[in-house]
């Protein structure tokens, strides 16, 4: 989400220094999930985005755009919302600790910075066929984890009750593997307590 408001203004030329031209930007600005052949795409003003929202010129601000507190503020509110359905699965760096703070499971993913750096490479070659620089994700990596976790407005941070997995050795089936099965056990250890 926050990618597609970045998008939104590097195409209508606001500069992310202009607080007065981002404030009237973002009533402008509605973002949908819709599935396109099985996998959910980001729609910006109906538009299918998926591909433009992962480019390097995109990635390279999105963290300053995801500190700015009137930002912030209207994308958790949609967030929210969606959250109330139910059933939702919502990935994020304040997700667990702003958004959705009595979410019935939290996970905090963790990976070496190097592996993190090589998915993102593969990622994006397969999304958009151009095999970018590995220091250059790498830095982008970087400096996206500094502000992210610094910002003054829900910053990147591990809330207690989330449970940590280290990812570098997991390929992604394992990955969707023990999310599914720590979901079952939730969804199991509830229904137990329900039936008590």
């Amino acid at each position: 989400m926050y990618r597609a408001v970045t998008l939104y203004f590097q195409r209508h030329l606001i500069d992310i220094d202009n607080l007065e031209g981002i404030e009237k930007a973002l009533p402008n600005i509605s973002i949908e999930f819709k599935k396109v052949e099985q996998v959910f795409h980001t729609f910006l003003n109906g538009e299918d985005v998926e591909q433009e929202i992962r480019q390097p010129r995109v990635a390279a601000i999105v963290s300053e755009v995801a500190a700015m507190s009137n930002v912030r503020r209207k994308l958790v509110e949609q967030q929210q919302k969606m959250a109330t359905q139910k059933g939702v699965v919502m990935e994020g760096r304040d997700i667990g600790s702003v958004v959705m703070p009595d979410a019935e499971l939290k996970i905090f993913m963790t990976a070496d910075i190097d592996i993190r750096t090589k998915r993102r490479q593969d990622e994006l070659l397969r999304k958009t066929g151009k095999l970018f620089p590995l220091e250059e994700l790498k830095a982008n990596l970087l400096h996206r984890d500094k502000i992210d976790s610094t910002r003054d407005d829900s910053p990147l941070t591990r809330v207690a009750d989330a449970i940590e997995m280290d990812t570098t050795f997991l390929t992604l089936e394992q990955q969707i593997q023990q999310i599914v099965d720590l979901a079952r056990d939730k969804i199991n250890s509830s229904n137990t307590i329900n039936e008590g």
